[in-house]
């Protein structure tokens, strides 16, 4: 299988562009230049069209036709995922709605002060739910991701926007800070965030049966979940109309329990997610072995 490298796609003058015609123009054009922007990656791109192409003919049994269909809609999807998050944090927001599937689950854990992870994967967009959910939830939610986003961008964003309504715990290479901070958040009693559904080429991994083929699963935060011993919930948000999102929650893990059965338990509710929302599978690279 080929391994995500661990970066952000996107580049800082894509940033500065959409921001210019969401302010000047609003959603409905930006979401217009989105069209461009797909076409571009299926004509040019070709590690993360032929990633998508691999996905649809391994995992869903697809024929190269439709996949190739279906990339360009997700292509699509994407960027108005990534117009929607910009939106989210400037005078955009109120053009958004959501409704949350089981949102008592993170007001419990919530409420409860002990602490609770949050499992997603890269099915939609959990940052854009972080900004969402910080109104009805909590403020203090902390999410983990590579901290390989080009840091211009980062800045750029900040200064645009204020930046995200959610703490971020940066997993920096060769480095184990990350866990002393998400010990930390947890000791506050907060919420945690991670994705758990991309591998790198230097950690280790579970092997899953994962739709129609075979997939491998980061041990970290499976490891991680184990070891910090607070309840459990795999979160998505998935956009499900042009200015709305699906929120959900499952009802939360509260046993003690091996990684590697909160990593099996996972990939089922996550083949779940991406079997409703097929062209929001947002992992550009090869995600089956050959």
């Amino acid at each position: 299988m080929e391994k995500w490298d661990g970066k952000t796609k996107g580049s800082l003058w894509g940033y500065k562009f959409f921001v210019f015609i969401i302010r000047a123009f609003g959603l409905n054009v930006s979401y217009f230049f989105c069209y461009f922007v797909s076409y571009y990656y299926i004509l040019f791109a070709k590690v993360p069209r032929n990633g998508l192409i691999q996905f649809y003919t391994v995992g869903f049994g697809y024929t190269p036709k439709k996949a190739r269909k279906l990339a360009i809609q997700n292509f699509y999807n994407f960027g108005q995922t990534l117009i929607d998050r910009i939106a989210m944090l400037s005078n955009k927001r109120k053009a958004f709605t959501h409704t949350f599937n089981n949102e008592i689950v993170l007001r419990e854990m919530n409420d409860n002060q002990k602490g609770g992870i949050l499992i997603s994967g890269h099915v939609g967009n959990w940052e854009n739910a972080g900004n969402l959910i910080h109104e009805r939830i909590t403020t203090k939610i902390n999410i983990v991701m590579m901290d390989a986003e080009v840091e211009k961008i980062k800045k750029f964003m900040e200064m645009k926007t204020g930046g995200s309504n959610y703490n971020l715990i940066p997993i920096k290479k060769d480095e184990l800070s990350h866990l002393i901070l998400i010990h930390q958040a947890l000791k506050r009693n907060e919420l945690v965030a991670i994705h758990a559904d991309r591998t790198t080429s230097d950690i280790k991994s579970f092997e899953f049966d994962f739709l129609k083929g075979k997939a491998q699963f980061p041990v970290g935060p499976f490891q991680m979940a184990e070891k910090f011993n607070v309840p459990i919930s795999f979160v998505y948000a998935a956009k499900a109309s042009k200015f709305h999102y699906d929120l959900y929650a499952t009802d939360p893990i509260v046993e003690k329990m091996p990684a590697e059965e909160i990593a099996q338990k996972y990939v089922k509710h996550l083949e779940s997610m991406v079997e409703k929302y097929p062209t929001q599978w947002f992992n550009f690279y090869k995600y089956y072995a050959d």
